[in-house]
């Protein structure tokens, strides 16, 4: 598949592709899952490590999550989010209202949210 092709697909130019090849932009979590359904790899297959992302009862979860209209809209108003303090609180607020609570992944997601 050309870069060309990818991106009418995205709905995007080529030269955004090519931004995202160079790391010139950062990919937010729904286009990347967007490009893996398009390509047919998994998400994973973009990492070094494969990935290193949810276990293997999650991850169709998650996907499910991300595709759904409020992930894509949760998703794409976090990544607007510059101040990594406030992503940050936004991760506690999050935790603190779900009705499941989540492992305690404090640590892991400071570093996450606040290196993007």
């Amino acid at each position: 598949m050309t870069q060309h092709g990818l991106a009418e697909l995205l709905g995007i130019t080529f030269q955004q592709i090519q931004k995202y090849e160079k790391g010139t932009n950062r990919i937010g979590a729904s286009r990347l899952q967007r490009i893996s359904e398009i390509l047919r790899v998994p998400v994973g297959f973009f990492f070094e490590n494969g990935g290193g992302g949810p276990i293997e009862g999650e991850t169709s979860e998650l996907n499910k999550f991300l595709s759904s209209k409020e992930g894509l809209a949760l998703n794409k108003a976090f990544i607007a989010i510059e101040d990594p303090n406030i992503r940050q609180k936004l991760v506690a607020l999050a935790k603190s209202l779900a009705v499941t609570g989540l492992p305690d992944l404090d640590a892991e997601l400071q570093d996450t949210v606040a290196n993007g």
